[in-house]
């Protein structure tokens, strides 16, 4: 179980991926993470043929469908992704590995490299870790948000442009035909919901990401720059996943869910139930004659229920 982890495709099915660091060196020091250069803590590191080795052999006894491949970061962004594109690399060419493949981009990493990396395997995904630049400057001054977003740019566009290339000539290579994603923490700052919702909105229209993780800060280190929390704030993690469905899905805008206003989502309420209790006038709904997306908005009705009505 340690290091097997799941995820789901599109149409519903659990894909089970070993899920990997590459190595937990890292040069930056980040204050919220236990990798942090200037932590006290043990080291270690995989060899390229351990990770193709492993990933084979779990593959091989049907223990996996995939592997999920990250890292800390070695000496520079260059220098840590070639590693994991030599990983990438053996596994396709040498051992004919037709599983599914998760690889994180380092930020700062070359264009040349990132754009290999789409094409070697099905998801790939930078981390946006903070959701604001000051954010950023103050837990993890190495990391630049230009670094982050460049290279999200580049890989939104590539896929776009590969979608028309494939329509046009069926043997032309898939380049992350599972999309882009990224993944950042909540609670390590101080951003609010809205601060957040209206980020993702704007990643998923300007990068056509698939989907954006969203992690609930866990207190691992010491440090006056870190909110004194008890336990994660794993309630606000599943209402901003909550929020962000609405988004992505049922046609929902951010300044819909929160505002200036009210700055936070409702612990104790999903966020359409929340919506609908603040916008009364638009209920009952004549489902009969409604259109789909106010069906959409109607609480405890679906997709495919709304579909089906």
């Amino acid at each position: 179980p340690m290091g097997i982890c799941h995820s789901w495709a599109g149409d519903g099915r659990c894909i089970s991926l070993l899920k990997i660091l590459f190595t937990n060196y890292c040069i930056h020091d980040c204050v919220y993470c236990i990798n942090r250069r200037s932590n006290d803590i043990p080291r270690a590191s995989f060899t390229v043929d351990e990770v193709v080795d492993l990933t084979i052999n779990f593959y091989r006894r049907n223990y996996i469908e995939g592997l999920f491949l990250s890292s800390g970061v070695l000496r520079n962004p260059d220098y840590t992704m070639e590693l994991l594109l030599r990983v990438v690399r053996k596994l396709r060419k040498e051992q004919r590995f037709n599983g599914y493949i998760h690889l994180k981009v380092i930020p700062g990493s070359s264009r040349e490299l990132v754009r290999e990396a789409g094409f070697l395997t099905d998801r790939i995904s930078v981390n946006i870790e903070l959701p604001s630049e000051q954010g950023l400057k103050r837990l993890a001054p190495q990391k630049k948000r230009n670094d982050i977003l460049v290279p999200m740019s580049y890989i939104g566009a590539k896929i776009q442009d590969n979608r028309e290339e494939r329509r046009k000539y069926q043997k032309a290579h898939s380049f992350a035909p599972a999309g882009q994603s990224t993944q950042l923490i909540v609670g390590a700052s101080p951003e609010s919901d809205y601060q957040i919702l209206r980020l993702v909105e704007q990643l998923y229209q300007r990068f056509h990401l698939r989907r954006v993780y969203y992690s609930a800060y866990i207190p691992v280190n010491d440090n006056p720059l870190l909110p004194a929390l008890l336990r994660p704030p794993l309630k606000r993690e599943h209402r901003l996943y909550q929020a962000d469905w609405l988004i992505r899905f049922y046609k929902f805008k951010a300044e819909e869910l929160v505002s200036p206003a009210q700055l936070e989502l409702e612990p104790d309420l999903d966020p359409k139930t929340s919506w609908a209790l603040r916008n009364l006038d638009r209920f009952p709904v004549e489902i009969t004659r409604a259109d789909f997306e106010e069906l959409l908005r109607i609480p405890g009705v679906g997709l495919q229920a709304a579909e089906r009505i």
